[in-house]
């Protein structure tokens, strides 16, 4: 069976190429110009980060892949959905004001910005999983879904709780609405604050189960755990973060779906992947903050095959030596720590990333057996 090829280069540059150029040079030497683009509208899937964190990718990469998209004739976007939990990022307006202070706007990256989820994070499509085991039908927002090619552009880094985000999560759980963040990260039904709670009912016009029971004389809105279907499209209907879900869903779960978000967002159209090996943060680029990189800058990577981009970034990594200030450095300095000789899983134990990559493989996402082309 022939390998797939995941294309390498390092953050070397040459005397009056920048890395934006060298990012270029990559991606079309991986057969980025392969892809019909002709008049086409490209979805180009990225992390904005969170105020505060400054870990996430310069909007100059952005704007090298967006270059290149407008020269192969595409229309394209940059473009992420809201975030599940209070922050900034948790409707479409905080949201593009929260992309702007971090350098993304249409001047800087050179294309449209769109929130792919709408205004509170409810406009989605449901798609199907083929072959999924734990998702039938995935929530994905609706612009990601109608764009006719999509790419995908990863900050690899570490990761709380998943080991290490890279394209599979900027893909499954980044392009997944409110609604379908909540499906991966939690089962069971939501809670209500009754402090929080306006009573304006907002919530309840979204709620096709009747799951919210409205007290006439408190005006507060609560859970009725009988008919609530947890789907989690009233938290995106409330303003004032007054529901919330708490029972999270064990990481080995949370990994296979978001292997199977990932496959319903690219099956039946044609994709394209770069992940980049840079200020490798211990945290999601969600946080509000960044610690210190665990691991040096290692380089860029793109390929056609996204399970395989993802195994040689890890591969990478692995291969790395950890930096001796910083959240891992500092776990493998402590007297009797457990060494698991795996650098994410030594940076935060309590995590684990294996999981999802053999789900992603079992369900057809692409191979983990990949040749490595270096580009100078």
């Amino acid at each position: 069976m022939t390998k797939s090829k995941v294309y390498f280069t390092d953050f070397r540059t040459k005397l009056g190429e920048g890395l934006p150029t060298k990012l270029k040079r990559l991606i079309k030497d991986a057969g980025i110009a392969d892809i019909d683009m002709d008049n086409k509208f490209v979805a180009i899937k990225m992390h904005f980060g969170e105020l505060g964190n400054l870990g996430f990718l310069r909007p100059n990469y952005a704007r090298a892949v967006s270059d290149v998209v407008k020269e192969l004739g595409g229309h394209p976007f940059l473009t992420d959905c809201n975030t599940l939990y209070p922050g900034k990022r948790k409707n479409a307006l905080e949201h593009l004001e929260c992309a702007w202070e971090n350098g993304f706007t249409p001047l800087t990256v050179g294309c449209p910005i769109l929130i792919a989820d709408g205004l509170k994070g409810t406009d989605d499509v449901e798609v199907p999983v083929a072959g999924g085991e734990y998702i039938e039908k995935a929530k994905i927002g609706r612009a990601i879904m109608d764009a006719d090619v999509f790419i995908s552009l990863t900050h690899f880094k570490g990761h709380e709780t998943t080991g290490f985000g890279g394209a599979i999560k900027n893909i499954g759980m980044g392009c997944g609405s409110r609604a379908g963040k909540k499906e991966q990260h939690n089962d069971g039904t939501p809670t209500i604050s009754e402090s929080k709670c306006r009573g304006c009912k907002k919530c309840q016009k979204e709620c096709a189960n009747n799951g919210l029971v409205f007290n006439k004389e408190t005006k507060k809105m609560s859970i009725n755990p009988d008919t609530c279907a947890g789907c989690g499209r009233c938290i995106g209907a409330c303003n004032f973060d007054a529901i919330a879900f708490e029972n999270y869903t064990a990481v080995e779960n949370l990994n296979c779906r978001m292997a199977e978000y990932t496959k319903a967002v690219v099956d039946g159209r044609p994709t394209f992947h770069i992940s980049l090996v840079v200020d490798v943060s211990p945290n999601c680029d969600c946080h509000a903050e960044n610690d210190a990189p665990i691991l040096p800058n290692i380089g860029m990577f793109a390929s056609y095959d996204l399970l395989a981009l993802d195994q040689a970034c890890v591969d990478a990594c692995m291969n790395a030596t950890p930096i001796r200030n910083s959240q891992l450095g500092d776990n493998l300095a402590k007297k009797d720590f457990h060494d698991h000789h795996d650098h994410f899983t030594n940076s935060t134990p309590e995590s684990e990333w294996k999981t999802c990559l053999s789900h992603a493989e079992k369900i057809g996402l692409g191979s983990r057996d990949y040749e490595l082309v270096v580009i100078k």
